[in-house]
């Protein structure tokens, strides 16, 4: 089953290593890096609001929670906002695509 995985950056550079990381990982088959995000949110009690880079990685629900994992270790936030979930719907191009993720090539 095709899974995806969003999680916004602070930076366009922190986003492409760890995109790189994770495909050179085959944790992930794509990243999709788009463009600025203006994020209003609560932390420590706090309002606050940041300029981020939104990131959409394509995955298979095999590897979603390891690819997830990792994806918090990359990331230069302590708490970053790393949310992944299963698609029930996808060609079988893609299918088998996302298939092969995790295992040696």
């Amino acid at each position: 089953m095709s899974a995806l995985i969003y999680c916004p950056f602070p930076d366009r550079e922190s986003a492409r290593s760890a995109a790189n990381i994770l495909l050179g990982e085959r944790l992930v088959a794509c990243a999709n890096i788009l463009g600025e995000v203006e994020s209003i949110f609560e932390w420590n009690g706090e309002r606050g609001s940041a300029t981020e880079i939104g990131v959409l990685f394509k995955t298979h629900a095999e590897v979603l929670d390891k690819a997830s994992a990792r994806l918090g270790e990359l990331h230069p936030y302590d708490t970053p906002a790393v949310m992944g979930w299963c698609c029930d719907a996808a060609p079988q191009a893609t299918r088998e695509w996302l298939g092969g993720l995790g295992s040696e090539k």
